[in-house]
């Protein structure tokens, strides 16, 4: 396995289990080192790197880690382990700087004219919300990941369950980010899940390969 693929997955269950146990002890490493919301007490702007290094749970770790194993270790074999290491932290971080520009426009337009939020269990002060508005995963790193083998495998067939029949990439990565789309702009109830994030990550990703290509890069 390539080293970067290999160090990824290592310091990502690292982080995993080194939350579950920081936890037992009273830490929270989510609230100190997930992405808040920029204007939050607690917002710090290294969460922009370190968030994407926690996970809420073992299948969403599980998941993102099975992309990066699957998707990830072609990419740097492809383009070498320097290249995509810039590759995964762009994505990572372009992903949480759409969320930011995302959880604005919600605060602007939606939550500026409270003073105070019904969470269910209790009314808490917008400040104390702010600080809630919390965000981890790797995510956004790895739809750009999908995006990149997408433009670089286009016609690369996958077997992706539950589909019945084998898919080219161009066409799964296509209905990701539709999917995405729609579920960000429908997700009206709040399902906890970073679609636009997501997105994020895609166009980040876009970006930089379409910038490397201009620059002459074989990619």
């Amino acid at each position: 396995m390539p080293k970067i693929t290999k160090n990824l997955l290592i310091i990502n269950f690292l982080f995993f289990f080194a939350t579950i146990v920081a936890d037992s002890y009273g830490i929270d490493l989510i609230k100190i080192l997930g992405l808040h919301f920029f204007l939050a007490e607690d917002f710090n702007p290294i969460q922009l790197v370190s968030y994407m290094f926690l996970h809420g749970g073992f299948s969403h770790i599980f998941f993102n880690m099975f992309a990066v194993w699957m998707f990830g270790r072609i990419l740097e074999q492809v383009w070498g382990a320097k290249r995509f290491l810039i590759y995964y932290l762009v994505c990572g971080v372009g992903a949480g700087l759409v969320q930011e520009i995302v959880q604005l426009v919600h605060y602007e337009f939606v939550l500026s004219t409270y003073d105070n939020v019904n969470i269910g269990h209790a009314v808490i002060p917008m400040r104390e919300y702010l600080n809630l508005m919390t965000t981890v995963g790797a995510s956004g790193a790895v739809y750009g990941i999908l995006l990149a083998f997408g433009m670089l495998f286009p016609n690369q067939s996958l077997f992706i369950f539950p589909i019945p029949v084998p898919i080219k990439a161009k066409y799964f990565v296509i209905g990701y980010a539709v999917l995405e789309l729609y579920l960000g702009l429908a997700n009206h109830q709040g399902d906890n899940v970073a679609h636009f994030a997501h997105l994020g990550g895609m166009i980040f990703g876009f970006i930089l390969i379409r910038y490397w290509r201009r620059k002459g890069y074989y990619l």
